[in-house]
Parts: structure tokens; sequence; C-alpha cells
């Protein structure tokens, strides 16, 4: 792994471990230029960034800024790969995935997918309140169904931070999972609400213009903000990499 600032950034999925289920829970979240700006705002999500097992460098900025300032060349990885990757693996071996997040109609369709595409695996679902924190009741009853369908995958979307501070804080709740993953905007992918860029897209590196165009109001900010703001910060801090 590549280390940047305090982050443990993956360089391929292949270095995830998927462990027994007697085992420490491996946690994995993304990092890219926005969230890295709003983890130096919200102390609480930089510390559930930082105690993350795996970082996935989901932004062509993060790999950018490794390769600049520190002559390390590595290769974004999105959650929407490391969600194929899973269900892959859980395809070929057999298991349970939770899907926490989201609409009930997104999580249908997701649900549906699963069962057309990956046979050998169990799926469920929850759609928690939308509201900008889980109360200490929900949130424990979340964990109770969670650890009743006993998973070996958990999928959780409910954009950062919220997601993030919400694994960090109730993981310990979370008996069954072998794999926590928040993936934000995959559940939308996945089930079709929302078209990932193509492949020639993410080559050549403009995947961020493509979901521009596509989504305007959400990520414009996004681009137009917070990318600002994360150049000047590595620029200030380029000599502590």
């Amino acid at each position: 792994m590549q280390r940047f600032f305090n982050y443990q950034l993956v360089e391929s999925l292949d270095e995830i471990l998927f462990p027994e289920k007697d085992e420490k829970t491996v946690v994995v979240n993304c990092l890219n230029p926005h969230s890295f700006i709003m983890a130096t705002e919200d102390g609480d999500f930089r510390q559930a960034l930082e105690k993350s097992d795996y970082l996935l460098p989901d932004g062509e900025g993060i790999v950018m800024s490794l390769k600049r300032w520190r002559g390390k060349s590595i290769h974004k990885i999105a959650g929407d790969d490391l969600h194929r990757h899973l269900l892959e693996k859980l395809e070929r071996e057999g298991g349970k995935i939770f899907y926490m997040g989201s609409t009930v109609e997104v999580l249908q369709e997701i649900k549906a997918r699963i069962q057309r595409e990956y046979a050998g695996i169990t799926v469920d679902y929850l759609s928690p309140s939308f509201c900008n924190e889980l109360s200490e009741e929900e949130s424990q009853s979340i964990a109770n169904t969670i650890n009743a369908f006993a998973p070996d995958v958990l999928f959780v979307s409910m954009t950062a931070p919220k997601q993030e501070k919400w694994v960090y804080k109730h993981l310990a709740q979370l008996e069954s999972p072998r794999v926590i993953a928040s993936i934000g905007a995959v559940f939308d992918f996945y089930a079709g609400r929302v078209k990932r860029a193509p492949r020639w897209a993410v080559k050549i590196k403009i995947e961020w213009l493509v979901r521009l165009l596509k989504e305007p109001r959400r990520m414009w900010s996004r681009n137009f903000v917070s990318t600002p703001k994360y150049l000047r910060w590595v620029r200030k801090h380029r000599k502590e990499m």
C-alpha cells in the first residue's frame, strides 16, 4: 500500500484481505479530493478514514498527487470496482450480502439484479431514515437486523461523511460482516438509476467530467470548490508527503 499523509491507499483490489468469519471485520472506504477536504474540516470523519483497514484511491486528484510529489504511480480504484470485485468473489465461493442505505426502490432493483446475475449470492437490504444522523435506537435496530441476516459483506450508502462515520461509530455492534464497505453512489449505479462513465472515459481519466455533465448540481461543488481547495492544501503540505 502507498501512504498519503495519514492514509494507507491500496494499489490493487487483490491487496484487500477477505478474513475468515472468526477474524476481525475489514473496513474499506474511499478517498477522493472532496472527501479529503471534508476530512480536514471534520475530525470525526478524518478519524473514520484513518482507522479504515483499506482506503481506495477513488479520485484522479489523489492518484496525480502521489505521482507528482512522491513519484509513485498507482491507478484509480473506484467503489464500483470494489463492489463488482466482491460480488464476483462471493459468487465463486457462495455468500451473503447486505445493502444498507438509499431508498427501498433502489434496494429492490439491486436485489433483483443480484438474483439475475449472481445466483450464488443471498441478498437482503434495509433503507434507513433520511436524516443528518441516525438515532442510537435506530442504529441498534439496524445492527440487529444485519446481525440476524449474518452477511459476509455489508455495503453502506448514505453519502460521505455520514456513511463512514456511522460504520466507525457502530463497528463493534456489527458482529457478522467479514467486510464492510461504504460505497456511496454505487447503489444508484448498480440499480441503473445513474450510469457510470464508460470504460474509455475512465481510462483517459475524465470520469469526473462525465459525472459532472450527468449530475451538474451534485458534482459542481465537488469539482469547482473541493478540488481547488484540495490542490492548494496538497501544494502547501507537499513536503510532508
